[in-house]
């Protein structure tokens, strides 16, 4: 849409919904507002009511202006109209005001036609229909959040980072939009990282945003705090750790997370000096030399970048020091596989291979069995488009894969999408980044909107018939664990 104006973006969020999508919202007014289909108003009544949506009824109130208007209706049967728009798990009571509310608009000199199509739209209220308050409260969340990004990413990032688990997204995709817009990241370290995730000096444009030691899975805040309180001045040495009351379970998170740096030791070297904090003497023999102090020096082998990458996603679910795609593009090449970035110099209509981390697959019961696709590389991410057809020949790829190379045709918009043809699980490419070959390599980021849990089995919104209400149907909370 390219919103100008704060009500465009009131529009955004109250027209990419359900409802709208089903009662053919959607394109009309975006063809309207690019110029290529003419405004017109069947009378002055309904351009004072639907002007600023450009004749699409959008939101309740106007529903119930039209109705009173152009229909004939009574307050208080707009009002009823009103809530069987919100009610929408009611059985069929937008439907009953279909005879009432064409027939009037007919009397009253509109034509058939345009009656039917107002009553086509308003029924698409019934499922998820906003009113015009309750759009313009997000719109202000959506404003306020895009500010903060494009002015503050660092701090715009940091807040999402200590608000996990929320949102759409993953901390790795946090963490690179961020390194996108200009935001160095720093990694987790013992002697420089909080529990959260904080912004330090100033680094180009903006502050450098330090992981913080909550993004390590399994790790307790408990033995951080104990951490940070004993550190003083940096720690030099493991056993430090011990004496400042760190468990040794703990260390061992802390060194699998390659958090060791400032120490001078990578992931391998650290998780070597923690295993043999495990014979140190306790009680009366603490603070007498280890025995593994006498063990003759062991060079140990130096770890693949690639091996980083892939303990990195194991242990915090992100990665700063490359992306797993990166290190099996040369093969992709082999294959002619593009780049997600280079999808946006492709033109309309060319068929291209692409290939990328599975990110989220949705499936949503209003779009008639199509399935989107996000996949991400080291380049950025690309948009599938999988048609029900296709998704049912190639369900078993599109659902085990956590690498996946497609090959499809390239749809232009306003954004760029490929119509997917075939579909490959390349996931075996990425069993090489470690020494040990393993397919099923803990790479993947998927999005919380992920339905690989769910069936494959959507409910098509637009044929659904609704039973009457149950007297629970509000949903109870919902809490984080």
């Amino acid at each position: 849409m390219k919103p100008t104006c704060f009500y465009d973006l009131v529009i955004e969020v109250a027209i990419v919904r359900p409802g709208p999508i089903q009662g053919d919202m959607v394109h009309p007014y975006l063809r309207r507002r690019t110029g290529e289909e003419a405004v017109e108003y069947p009378s002055e009544e309904i351009k004072a009511i639907l002007e600023r949506t450009l004749v699409v009824p959008l939101f309740q109130e106007q529903a119930m202006e039209i109705a009173i208007v152009a229909a004939g209706f009574t307050p208080a049967e707009a009002d009823l109209l009103r809530r069987s728009m919100a009610t929408f798990k009611f059985n069929g009571l937008v439907t009953k005001f279909e005879h009432k509310l064409i027939g009037g608009m007919v009397e009253r000199g509109y034509k058939k036609e345009f009656a039917q199509r107002i009553f086509k739209q308003l029924e698409g209220f019934g499922s998820y229909g906003f009113p015009e308050s309750h759009a313009a409260s997000f719109a202000l969340l959506v404003y306020v959040s895009c500010w903060l990004k494009c002015y503050y990413p660092d701090m715009f990032a940091a807040a999402l980072l200590n608000s996990q688990p929320m949102g759409f997204y993953q901390p790795a995709q946090i963490v690179r939009n961020a390194a996108e817009h200009g935001v160095k990241i720093l990694p987790i370290d013992i002697n420089l990282s909080e529990w959260d995730n904080i912004l330090e000096r100033k680094w180009g444009d903006f502050y450098a945003l330090r992981l913080g030691f909550r993004q390590i899975k399994g790790i307790q805040e408990e033995e951080i705090t104990m951490l940070i309180r004993g550190r003083n001045e940096k720690y030099i040495a493991a056993n430090q750790l011990c004496e400042a009351g760190v468990s040794v379970a703990t260390l061992e998170l802390l060194a699998n997370a390659d958090a060791f740096r400032s120490m001078g030791m990578d992931r391998r070297q650290s998780l070597w000096e923690v295993a043999a904090l495990k014979d140190r003497p306790v009680g009366a023999f603490e603070g007498q030399p280890s025995e593994s102090e006498f063990e003759p020096q062991v060079q140990l082998p130096l770890m693949k970048t690639s091996e980083h990458v892939v303990q990195d996603y194991a242990t915090t679910g992100l990665s700063i020091k490359g992306h797993p795609v990166s290190f099996v593009r040369d093969k992709l090449n082999l294959f002619n596989v593009l780049a997600c970035k280079q999808l946006s110099d492709g033109t309309d209509g060319q068929i291209v291979k692409v290939a990328g981390l599975v990110l989220v697959r949705q499936r949503p019961g209003t779009a008639g069995g199509v399935c989107f696709i996000t996949l991400e590389d080291e380049t950025g991410n690309s948009n599938l488009v999988v048609f029900p057809k296709l998704f049912d020949q190639y369900r078993k790829e599109i659902q085990n894969a956590r690498l996946l190379m497609v090959e499809g045709k390239i749809q232009k918009t306003e954004v760029v999408h490929v119509i997917v043809r075939c579909c490959f699980d390349y996931t075996r490419l990425l069993g090489n980044l470690t020494a040990i070959q393993n397919d099923q390599q803990p790479v993947l980021t998927l999005s919380r909107a992920d339905e690989k849990a769910s069936p494959f089995v959507p409910v098509d919104k637009r044929t659904q018939v609704r039973g009457p209400a149950p007297d629970d149907y509000l949903d109870k909370g919902r809490n984080f664990r």
